[in-house]
């Protein structure tokens, strides 16, 4: 989805006085021009900076990774700042964050950079803004790239390689995974990720950051439709045939893990499920064929992180070198009107019946809820209490151990 928020905050981050900070993205960046509608046609992508873009930037080089995981809805200001701060970025050292996006407007930039409707850039931010210029980010960037020419072009790799953060927009992850996957941006995102830049999405964003994602290449899917025919058209996966390698983003602190957001308000807990299953490998034992036709790993590999609206989970890693061990957190906003929890899912043994055109059945899907301020240990999968779901004959019932 594009960039949201409840009405109220929605309303103080779109200022009249946007069109006149565009131009600052003119002669900055080595001559990088700004594309927008009025230069339709001479750049593939389009760029918009508030701030200083040409400003020196002087932070220390994050010591481990980080990743914001976002469910979509009102977005959560604190995830930001935490993002500025695993950066590295100071009061004085400057800093560079840089939003992507296949379509949409540069409606974060302002949002991330000022501390309230005033455009201020000094003191604590109020609710609904970032405050990022105020704990020392210099430049807030978006990259509106809507093609894989777009992707290639050698302007979006040079605003990209010199993030000192990312983060992925909402939108329609299938445009992500069509006009990205391959390209130049790519590789500039590996890149940067291998040097602990932390980096970020939400909704479509968040969609693209697992090691296998639901790609949505046909459109979105439903719970009961997922669950009623697991290979349904609209299941698109990637990578596509599934394989351990060759996914687009996929985090080493993410592997084996897809991701879902609004669980909550859009119901996702099956489709969930029945993406975590098509990862589970076909095997047979004892006389019975168990897993899904094109799954690559074995059931107790197999992970799924589901996150509510106005929802952050803070991904950290830790450890001097990798491979690195993982926590997670949780946070929201002061004025959240949901419970904003994140789901964390595993599977602890194969489904039963997997194959297209049958309802699905799964048994002893182990669900973890975070809805508070406990810190979860990814790497052991430990520090939440678990209950469990079963999917049977395409139906999703829930019990507690």
């Amino acid at each position: 989805m594009s960039r949201t928020a409840h009405p109220r905050r929605m309303a103080t981050r779109r200022s009249p006085r946007l069109a006149a900070r565009l131009v600052l993205g003119l002669g900055l960046l080595g001559g990088l021009a700004l594309c927008g509608p009025a230069q339709a046609g001479k750049k593939p992508f389009s760029y918009f900076v508030t701030g200083d873009a040409s400003a020196a930037v002087q932070t220390l080089a994050p010591a481990t990774p980080s990743l914001v995981l976002m469910g979509g809805g009102p977005d959560v200001d604190e995830a930001f700042r935490w993002m500025v701060t695993r950066a590295g970025i100071r009061p004085g050292t400057g800093g560079r964050f840089v939003v992507i996006r296949a379509t949409g407007t540069e409606a974060y930039d302002p949002y991330i950079f000022y501390s309230d409707a005033n455009n201020s850039t000094t003191g604590p931010a109020i609710d609904g803004w970032v405050g990022g210029a105020a704990l020392g980010v210099s430049s807030v960037e978006t990259l509106v790239v809507p093609s894989i020419d777009a992707a290639n072009d050698p302007g979006v790799t040079e605003v990209l390689a010199k993030a000192n953060a990312v983060f992925i927009a909402g939108g329609d992850q299938s445009d992500y995974i069509k006009f990205w996957k391959g390209t130049a941006l790519d590789r500039t995102l590996q890149q940067l990720m291998a040097r602990n830049v932390p980096v970020g999405g939400t909704s479509a964003g968040l969609a693209v950051l697992g090691q296998f994602d639901f790609a949505a290449l046909k459109g979105s899917v439903t719970s009961d439709q997922t669950l009623s025919n697991p290979y349904n058209r609209y299941v698109t996966l990637d990578p596509n045939p599934l394989a351990l390698t060759g996914g687009f983003i996929a985090p080493p602190a993410l592997a084996g893990t897809i991701t879902d957001s609004h669980l909550d308000t859009r119901d996702r807990m099956g489709r969930l499920v029945g993406f975590m299953s098509r990862l589970v490998q076909a095997s047979s034992s004892n006389g019975g064929n168990f897993g899904c036709a094109g799954g690559v790993l074995p059931a107790t590999q197999v992970r799924g992180i589901g996150i509510g609206v106005e929802t952050a989970v803070l991904v950290e890693g830790r450890g001097n070198a990798a491979p690195y061990s993982y926590t997670a957190r949780r946070v929201t906003n002061v004025s959240t009107t949901t419970e904003s929890a994140a789901y964390f899912l595993r599977t602890l043994q194969a489904p039963t019946v997997c194959a297209s055109g049958q309802p699905l059945t799964v048994l002893s899907v182990e669900v973890r809820k975070l809805a508070d301020d406990t810190v979860f240990n990814l790497s052991d999968w430990t520090g939440l209490p678990a209950y469990h779901v079963d999917a049977i004959s395409g139906a999703l019932t829930s019990n507690p151990y």
